[in-house]
């Protein structure tokens, strides 16, 4: 038994798992190892220590800290045996997410898929061990689920298909599943969760998952959740609020490229773990992992601004133009996401207003009937641009373009758009909206509208931290704007590295 833990990872099935892409996300077994590291060092060393996984998928949480415990304490319980029985009997307990999960991770921690085989490495007199597998159903009002929101049209299921209902997130008394407390909940929670909407549309759930591991008030909680919720977004603007608040935080680190976490998965935004320690109330420990393995660690309090800004090299420059710039900011002054109330899917007309599509549609017409014009935009010169400019960037460690020729347009009065694009700025005069692109364009100001880019979707709240000029006048440029808002040579070098320079850019 003990050269079975010892010699475990040759080869490492549950690596080899984590790396296939799949719809389920599979933690690694470094990456488990890292979360671990946060944990203060004593109690792998503590007997009473009790660990919950709500989320098992593969059991790579519950095996590393099995491992863990076997050898701290050795001198407390010599015996093998009975320090093997007495972790997996005492202290871990694990939520299967699926059937089918339930049997992998016991199969991970017990060597068994069945806890009363004569395989497992401790016996218990049921099936499941502390790893449990429930079949739950979801509740349904209104044609969805109280507890997910899951469109009853879709997971209105029989027991010979997976519901996705999880039993950590489909209960109003989660502490009644196992009728005790932990003082270690760890997990990486499902991610999303179909809507019913087109293509491949669908809701964030893991929020869901981290707030009723809160309810149990543990003295640790760390989880592996996408990082879009650090601007918040659908579903996500309480939870925001609510984690950037929240002074247990202690620790929160952040990849940029969720394939530096995940390596079989891309997911745009990046990925993060957060160690939440009851104990703890005050500045948090922010560590940003860039390209090459490096990282930059930083202290400060999270709800510093409304939202997250994950870079901690940005923090300076944002406190600088905050500092400087005395007026409004952009999000004030951008359209709304539908600037005349025309959907993507609006068809075009043979005649009325001309109006401005997709790309692959271009300029055609909308019916006069259909334009709203609460905004006051119909008739002055419009700069567009497009609702997703980097869609199909996930890596955000690399450079960002966002606007240039290219994408963006100048239109005159009399024209409309559909939502696929935005209006960020207008004006009775055509030189300058002009003069407003070359601020656009300049990279500075698109750096400042990345710290609130984590996915595809731009909207005006994502222009926060870029201010709104009273007018526009003339050219402007990087080397300006730097010495207008106090940018150092080593602060535009970060900024420099940060957005791309695209070919077709216009300054003139």
């Amino acid at each position: 038994m003990n050269k079975t833990y010892r010699d475990i990872y040759n080869p490492d099935v549950l690596t080899c798992l984590a790396n296939l892409s799949n719809d389920e996300v599979f933690t690694s077994p470094k990456i488990a190892n890292q979360i671990l590291d946060m944990l203060p060092e004593e109690i792998w060393h503590d007997s009473t220590v009790t660990f919950l996984d709500p989320v098992c998928k593969s059991g790579v949480f519950l095996r590393e800290i099995a491992k863990r415990l076997i050898e701290g304490l050795k001198e407390k319980i010599p015996n093998l045996q009975d320090r093997i029985d007495h972790i997996f009997h005492k202290q871990l307990y694990g939520i299967a997410i699926t059937e089918l999960t339930s049997l992998i991770s016991r199969r991970s921690l017990y060597c068994s898929k069945y806890a009363n085989s004569k395989y497992s490495i401790s016996y218990f007199d049921n099936v499941e061990g502390n790893i449990r597998y429930k079949h739950i159903n979801h509740k349904w009002k209104d044609n969805k689920c109280i507890f997910c929101g899951a469109p009853k049209s879709i997971y209105n299921r029989g027991k010979e298909l997976e519901t996705y209902a999880y039993e950590w997130i489909h209960t109003n008394e989660v502490e009644k599943i196992f009728n005790m407390k932990f003082d270690v909940i760890i997990g990486n929670p499902p991610y999303h969760l179909s809507d019913g909407g087109n293509g491949r549309s669908a809701k964030p759930i893991y929020q869901l998952f981290v707030n009723q591991a809160k309810k149990l008030n543990p003295r640790y909680l760390t989880m592996i959740i996408p990082s879009r919720w650090f601007s918040g977004g659908r579903g996500l603007e309480d939870f925001r609020r609510e984690m950037l608040k929240d002074k247990h935080i202690s620790k929160l680190v952040d990849y940029e490229n969720f394939r530096d976490i995940f390596q079989g998965v891309d997911l745009a935004g990046g990925a993060c773990y957060f160690l939440w320690d009851r104990e703890n109330i005050g500045m948090c420990e922010v560590k940003n992992y860039v390209s090459d393995n490096k990282s930059i660690t930083m202290n400060r309090y999270l709800d510093e601004f409304e939202v997250f800004i994950r870079s901690n090299r940005s923090i300076p420059i944002i406190r600088k133009v905050i500092a400087k710039h005395k007026g409004n900011f952009m999000n004030k002054t951008v359209s709304s996401s539908k600037p005349f109330g025309l959907r993507t899917f609006y068809k075009p007309k043979e005649m009325g207003i001309p109006c401005q599509f997709i790309q692959k549609i271009g300029l055609k017409y909308a019916d006069p009937k259909d334009v709203e014009d609460n905004q006051q935009l119909l008739n002055k010169w419009k700069f567009l641009a497009p609702r997703s400019p980097i869609a199909g960037q996930t890596d955000f460690s690399k450079p960002i373009s966002f606007y240039y020729d290219g994408n963006t347009k100048i239109v005159p009065p009399g024209t409309c758009c559909t939502e696929s694009f935005i209006v960020l700025y207008a004006s009775d005069k055509e030189e300058e909206v002009k003069s407003f692109r070359t601020y656009l364009y300049t990279k500075l100001v698109r750096f400042l509208l990345l710290q609130c880019v984590v996915s595809q979707d731009i909207t005006r709240e994502k222009f926060r931290f870029v201010p709104a000029l009273n007018h526009y006048e003339g050219v402007y440029s990087d080397e300006l704007l730097c010495k207008k808002w106090g940018i150092t040579q080593e602060e535009w070098e970060y900024i420099d590295s940060k957005i791309a320079t695209v070919n077709g850019d216009k300054n003139d």
